[in-house]
């Protein structure tokens, strides 16, 4: 009965509007942050830095999701540009650390500022604009942004369009192995988790969803719809910045191609499967798409040997396209069957237990 709202009292206006309202979903959270916390001890006394790895990238892509979902899922303006900008903050990043000597929380800030400018530039036509036609627009970004940073010189570095960074480091504390890397990239996926659902949840989210449900109505009503709309690019463009800042720093290089428009179209299907408009769901759909190639990799390597003799080698290929493919279908069984995604599965969940046993 601990899951009941039953008997939960709000004698404050701040309890009222806490987050978490209820004891049982502050302690899930609490437990979840202790965990996230610990992780690293278990895996560092195995020394799997490869599943420490695999963890950190998930968290990194779940910032970049979080901003994405903000834009689409709670502002309904579709963009294809999220590598584009993440680009943006890699580089800024870049710059700012290997060639004026600047700090990497400075480099992290700095990148997600510049990218907010650009994601704003470019977010000028959603006024005019909707639709598939906005989405050719930030597709328009993403070729724009990637033919700029190629081909100026003093962007790019120069052969490979690579820029090269040194370990972060703050006060003297080097985050130089993969498990001091994790603890740096928690840090920043906390207050982006947190700092988004505290936004979605206050007047500029419900603006955000004004616009997203009918965006006539909601400027009828007094919502200015050119301002939260560059505020909507803005503020997901800041989030890519940081994601774009954070994984130059954690893989200690700047490459366009870690920003491809094949990395936009991945982020954009994970808020799709995790569930638009969903601050959770973005992260859902970050550990999915992240953990699906690596479950079908497994999954196919150890059928293909294990029961037909087969070597890896030979399937390497038809892995490759096949993973394509699934992500195509899961986009299209997701948009049909589910369309809120991982994020109403887990709603249904919840809501079963919190009835249990009158489910109806």
């Amino acid at each position: 009965m601990i899951s009941r709202e039953s008997g939960v009292f709000q004698t404050s206006y701040e309890g009222d509007m806490a987050l978490y309202t209820l004891p049982l979903a502050r302690n899930t959270t609490r437990v979840v942050v202790a965990l996230l916390v610990l992780l690293p001890i278990p895996l560092m006394m195995a020394n799997n830095e490869h599943l420490m790895s695999i963890v950190t990238t998930i968290a990194l892509a779940a910032i970049g999701a979080i901003g994405l979902n903000i834009l689409v899922g709670y502002t309904g303006q579709i963009s294809i540009g999220q590598g584009a900008f993440m680009m943006v903050g890699g580089y800024t990043a870049a710059i700012l650390s290997s060639r004026y000597g600047m700090p990497f929380w400075f480099g992290i800030l700095a990148g997600g500022c510049t990218t907010a400018l650009v994601g704003t530039l470019f977010g000028i036509p959603s006024l005019r604009i909707k639709g598939l036609y906005l989405a050719i627009a930030t597709l328009a970004a993403q070729l724009i942004i990637e033919w700029v940073i190629n081909h100026v010189p003093w962007i790019s570095g120069g052969a490979q369009s690579s820029i090269y960074v040194d370990n972060p480091e703050l006060f003297g504390f080097e985050f130089n192995t993969e498990f001091r890397r994790y603890y740096l990239v928690l840090v920043v996926f906390l207050l982006a988790f947190f700092g988004a659902q505290n936004l979605v949840r206050g007047r500029i989210g419900r603006a955000f969803i004004a616009i997203r449900d009918r965006d006539i109505a909601a400027e009828i009503i007094g919502v200015n719809l050119f301002r939260y709309k560059l505020l909507a690019f803005a503020i997901s463009s800041f989030y890519a910045g940081v994601a774009g800042a954070l994984w130059t720093y954690y893989l200690r290089i700047a490459n366009y191609e870690n920003f491809v428009l094949v990395v936009s179209i991945e982020y954009l299907a994970m808020i799709i499967i995790g569930g638009l408009g969903s601050v959770l769901g973005a992260v859902f759909g970050a550990i999915f798409i992240k953990l699906f190639p690596i479950a079908l990799d497994l999954t196919v390597v150890s059928v293909s040997e294990g029961v037909f003799g087969i070597p890896y080698q030979d399937v390497a290929n038809f892995l490759a396209n096949m993973q394509l493919f699934l992500f195509g279908a899961l986009i299209i069984f997701f948009l049909t069957v589910e369309p809120e995604g991982l994020a109403r599965m887990w709603e249904h969940v919840k809501r079963y237990f919190r009835l249990w046993p009158y489910s109806y």
